[in-house]
């Protein structure tokens, strides 16, 4: 008569393949957080070039080419901007690029945006 179970060698093919497929699953959940860690900074970034934009527009100065930074805060996690100013071939427009990075990385820019501003005519 046969007994009913399991073998040494059954169960431990068995073990590896919980295992292998359990490490797989880890890596999937931390590759997942990465990136919505990586997407919360983006979204907050582009938040930053939003208002340094709409701050610039609210205040009707026409820009003088160059570069000015400046530090903002979005939630809880502070940011530094870069507002570069060029002249366009049109004497009445400036463009304006705008760039968000990390404070710990300047070199990396999460979050861009370029915009034109217009003289005031009176």
């Amino acid at each position: 008569m046969r007994n009913k179970g399991f073998t040494l060698l059954e169960t431990l093919v068995a073990l590896a393949i919980i295992g292998i497929s359990m490490a797989a699953a880890m890596r999937s959940t931390r590759f997942a957080i990465d990136t919505v860690s990586d997407l919360k900074n983006r979204t907050a970034a582009a938040w930053v070039a939003q208002n340094v934009t709409n701050q610039l527009l609210a205040s009707r100065v026409f820009p003088e080419p160059g570069a000015v930074g400046g530090k903002a805060t979005q939630g809880t996690q502070d940011y530094d901007w870069r507002q570069e100013v060029s002249v366009t071939p049109n004497y009445s427009f400036r463009r304006v690029e705008i760039k968000v990075f990390l404070p710990e990385n300047p070199d990396h820019i999460i979050s861009g945006q370029v915009s034109y501003v217009a003289r005031n005519q009176n």
